[in-house]
């Protein structure tokens, strides 16, 4: 089979970030890999680098860089929402309490769905709302498996501690009671990637006089199921 597309510099670019697939390559790994000259070889990768889609190891070898990530990770966005919508209108109908969808950016965290209650007494948080890391059940779930140096910092500041943490890993879900804001109180759960990865989190939210000073005895069962099936939808569309 022709693996040419007729764009020579495209196809040997493909040839050295399918080289790396397998892991860190020297310069001459690469020129083995590949089969391209040295010269070709070392450009291409220094131009990868530049874009980010080839970065270097602390022993100077190449890697993938963190742009294919930012890509795949956008690429699944769209399964995502899609795949959420239906899921929260059920967490919603079965809670009776609003339903959202939350993925963390940089020191925030924004919510990219939402199923709202309809009627009544309610916790709106409209679909695009940038909101604290520091506080609230989901902020917790977007920071508790996150690596120890990252969530060690994630912690300065927060109302939340590390102690909380260790419990959400545990339990699999969090809550929390007006942490975020008087009044409130929330139920969240993990939504995980292929990798197993936390690439998101399902809350409900809604008055403490409804949902109570222990919200999780009433939800964390149906969040935590709802936030497994979107987990489900994710690995079977990413395989």
């Amino acid at each position: 089979m022709d693996n040419s597309s007729g764009v020579g510099v495209l196809d040997k670019a493909a040839l050295v970030l399918g080289a790396l697939e397998s892991g860190p390559a020297t310069l001459a790994q690469l020129v083995s890999a590949t089969k391209l000259a040295r010269p070709t070889a070392h450009r291409l990768a220094v131009a990868l680098e530049y874009h980010r889609f080839v970065a270097r190891d602390i022993q100077g070898r190449f890697v993938l860089g963190p742009r294919l990530g930012e890509l795949a990770s956008s690429a699944g966005e769209d399964r995502l929402l899609a795949a959420a919508s239906p899921i929260l209108k059920v967490l919603r109908d079965h809670t009776g309490e609003s339903a959202q969808l939350y993925r963390r950016q940089g020191d925030h965290r924004i919510c990219v769905a939402a199923a709202e209650r309809p009627m009544g007494l309610r916790d709106s948080i409209p679909v695009g709302a940038t909101l604290s890391m520091l506080a609230g059940s989901a902020a917790q779930i977007l920071l508790a498996w996150e690596e120890p140096d990252r969530l060690h910092r994630g912690l300065h500041g927060a109302s939340f501690t590390a102690t909380v943490l260790s419990a959400v890993r545990r339990r699999g879900f969090s809550q929390s009671v007006g942490e975020r804001e008087p009044g409130v109180a929330s139920v969240s759960a993990p939504v995980r990637g292929p990798s197993g990865r936390v690439i998101a989190a399902v809350s409900v939210s809604g008055p403490i006089e409804r949902m109570g000073r222990q919200p999780a005895r009433l939800h964390a069962q149906a969040v935590v199921a709802a936030a497994n099936r979107l987990s489900q939808v994710m690995q079977r569309t990413e395989h």
